[in-house]
């Protein structure tokens, strides 16, 4: 370390007197660079320093020497050491031979990702310098300019300050360099009209730096961004956005290649990278031409589109201004609508992305999205029939609302109510070729039930695509998922389907096409599934009222035995709302039933009184109980009496049913059933009365015949 001190002061003293001993002197320091004691290194890094100012002329020939120590000891664990070497091979290379330049950029611009601030700010200073001062900087505009550009995003302010302090003067610099190339738009350029908000515009120096050297800088940049090293691809993402917010209109002859880069990028596992690439593809919509960026994009959306190819969509029509996106409106909301860009996956990411897409245009273009209205609602129900979170659905809605704001409408069911039609029209192209993997199926089910209202006044449409896709011959699964459709409309019919009133004009075709035919038995667990949602939607009609007295005494005939043949299906609620639909079907027509079907159905209904769900007991009651009414102003009464009399027999059984509440069901069946053959049921119960569990029920039932004879 003394050796080497004699040495730097002999240097400060004598100066270029020490020329002719200058080859001794880099000998000593190649050797002294690479000591194991880390001042002396720092000690020699401050002698070529002092070697290189003080004899320049002599210095440059053997310059190249020091290059390799130097470059060894740059990666030095003291980061003392490293900072002095930065500035040693500044003073080397500046002061000695520029074509050195090549050899010590990429050990630079490691050392732009250390730990230490002040080993970048040593980076950067060198740097900025030899930009100011190198002889041969021209040559290496394009090797230099990136490694200070990347300082700008240090997380540092004081060196992010430097960097853009060097960079200003270094443009202005360039400017009275080459002020006869830049006559003209220093005389009469013009300020673009739309810049990104709250972003200084750089000097006009330094864009022409970057504009005339980015085909040299991109393809390398372009490399990095998709490096295996997490920090390469962070800072070269960062470097990316600087790049382009100094080209502005120079982007447009690099389209291919950013565009190819930023698709690749914006898959990026690591969100920095992402976000930068986006902030870089949102500067695309701000300086080059929608014509050309929206080609280029919507282009790449006839092969595979990925995510990433609507997250650089979105990002360029959020950079873009209002003016010039207009006349590309009709073109980007037909292909967003294609089926080939909005169904091409169920990826929740997907959607994602293409919703913000959506919600993108609404936030430039505001009003003028009334023109694609119907192609933005396309997307937005099939980003809603995709089996996803709550969450997305939440945001699918705020953004119909949103596209409702812009036009001035009260809320989206008057998007709904302006292109109900249209819609309908739109999924029901290819209705007679349904599987139950067409995505159609999900689209009509988020327009028949987020439509609320608003689907009535498409009946036509929708009766027509159900009468279509729910004939027996059709796949089974499909049938299914519509029928639980129509479960859903009829359960609220009048919020619904009936909401202008006009559904029971279409009830007629709703039976004898719709249900009627998948009421019918077919083996398989599907085929029950689907008797049981139609099963549901007849209950559903019945219970609403809809479904008329008059209407009823249509289709009773060719309801019925189906109906009582659903009593017996291995489903609890089948069997439990066949027993509510026949028994509406007594309260409503059972007067005119011959004895064949008064016969018919209380052998059916009586077996549901031994089924093991009590509520299918205890409709099986209530049941009972209208069929007595029937019966008793029937005219059928008097050969009845035999199948009466069997009927006392067993309801006097169920009197023991383990459920109080069945006990008591039956209890008011047999009451009203009292009422035929009074004398008949009292031998009846005188026959059991001494073997049921419950004797009061028999002496309640007694009480009630005689009081009711009393009556008489």
């Amino acid at each position: 370390l003394g050796l080497v001190q004699l040495l730097s002061l002999l240097l400060q003293r004598c100066g270029a007197c020490l020329a002719p001993y200058l080859t001794d002197v880099i000998r000593i320091l190649q050797a002294t660079l690479l000591d194991h004691y880390a001042e002396v290194r720092r000690e020699s890094c401050r002698c070529a320093v002092a070697c290189a100012r003080a004899m320049p002329e002599h210095f440059h020939m053997q310059s190249e020497s020091l290059i390799k120590p130097l470059m060894q000891t740059i990666s030095h664990q003291h980061y003392r050491v490293r900072v002095d070497v930065i500035q040693a091979t500044g003073a080397v290379i500046q002061f000695g031979n520029g074509k050195s330049v090549d050899d010590v950029l990429s050990h630079l611009a490691q050392r732009l990702f250390d730990e230490i601030p002040k080993v970048r700010h040593a980076v950067t200073t060198v740097i900025g310098e030899w930009l100011l001062h190198l002889r041969d900087r021209y040559s290496y505009f394009h090797k230099l300019i990136p490694l200070l550009l990347g300082s700008f995003t240090d997380e540092i302010p004081e060196n992010t300050k430097l960097a853009w302090t060097y960079w200003e003067k270094i443009g202005l610099q360039w400017e009275k360099e080459n002020e006869e190339d830049l006559k003209d738009k220093m005389d009469f350029s013009v300020s673009p009209s739309h810049y990104p908000k709250g972003v200084t515009r750089p000097g006009l120096g330094c864009r022409e730096l970057v504009s005339r050297n980015l085909s040299k800088i991109l393809p390398g940049l372009c490399h990095d961004i998709t490096d295996w090293v997490e920090s390469t691809r962070i800072k070269a993402s960062q470097l990316l956005y600087t790049l382009l917010l100094h080209a502005e209109d120079y982007i447009t002859q690099h389209m291919e290649l950013l565009l190819r880069t930023l698709y690749q990028a914006c898959l990026d596992e690591e969100s920095d990278v992402v976000k930068n690439c986006v902030k870089a593809a949102e500067l695309i919509g701000t300086f080059v031409s929608p014509k050309v960026s929206l080609r280029l994009i919507t282009s790449a959306f006839g092969k595979t589109p990925k995510p990433s190819c609507i997250m650089v969509l979105t990002a360029v029509i959020r950079g873009s201004p209002k003016e010039t996106l207009q006349p590309h409106l009709t073109d980007l909301g037909n292909t967003l609508s294609q089926a080939g860009v909005c169904q091409r996956s169920e990826e929740v990411f997907y959607m994602e992305q293409l919703l913000c897409c959506v919600e993108a245009l609404i936030e430039v273009c505001q009003e003028d999205c009334k023109e694609i209205t119907l192609q933005l609602m396309k997307v937005l129900v099939t980003i809603m029939a995709i089996p996803c979170s709550q969450d997305l659905k939440e945001k699918v809605e705020e953004t119909m609302s949103s596209l409702a704001e812009v036009q001035q409408l009260d809320g989206f069911l008057y998007l709904y109510k302006q292109h109900i039609i249209q819609l309908m029209e739109w999924v029901s192209v290819s209705c007679d070729c349904w599987t139950c993997y067409s995505p159609e199926i999900l689209q009509l089910d988020v327009i028949a039930t987020h439509s609320g209202p608003v689907i009535g006044e498409a009946l036509n449409n929708f009766i027509l695509i159900l009468k279509t896709c729910l004939q027996p011959n059709k796949d089974p699964q499909m049938r299914l998922k519509l029928f639980t459709v129509l479960s859903q409309l009829l359960q609220k019919a009048s919020e619904t389907i009936n909401s202008q009133g006009l559904f029971p004009s279409y009830l007629e075709t709703v039976i004898k096409d719709i249900l009627a035919p998948n009421l019918q038995w077919h083996a398989g667990r599907t085929a029950a599934a689907i008797r049981t949602t139609a099963v549901s939607c007849l209950w559903a009609l019945t219970h609403c009222e809809m479904l008329s007295p008059k209407e009823i005494l249509k289709v009773k005939d060719g309801l019925m035995p189906q109906i009582i043949a659903a009593m017996d299906e291995d489903s609890k609620i089948t069997r439990l709302m066949a027993c509510r639909i026949v028994g509406v079907f007594l309260k409503v027509c059972g007067e005119q039933f011959d004895e064949d079907k008064f016969t018919n159905t209380y052998t059916e209904v009586l077996k549901r009184l031994d089924d093991a769900s009590c509520d299918v007991r205890l409709a099986a009651a209530h049941t009972l109980t209208n069929w007595f009414k029937c019966l008793k102003e029937s005219d059928v009464k008097s050969a009845m009496e035999s199948h009466i009399e069997f009927l006392y027999q067993e309801l006097l059984i169920h009197l023991d049913d383990p459920d109080q509440n069945i006990q008591n069901a039956v209890l008011e069946v047999l009451k009203e059933g009292s009422v035929l053959y009074p004398e008949l049921l009292v031998k009846e119960i005188e026959g059991v009365v001494h073997k049921h569990q419950t004797p009061a029920y028999c002496n309640q039932l007694l009480h009630h015949i005689q009081s009711a004879k009393e009556s008489a």
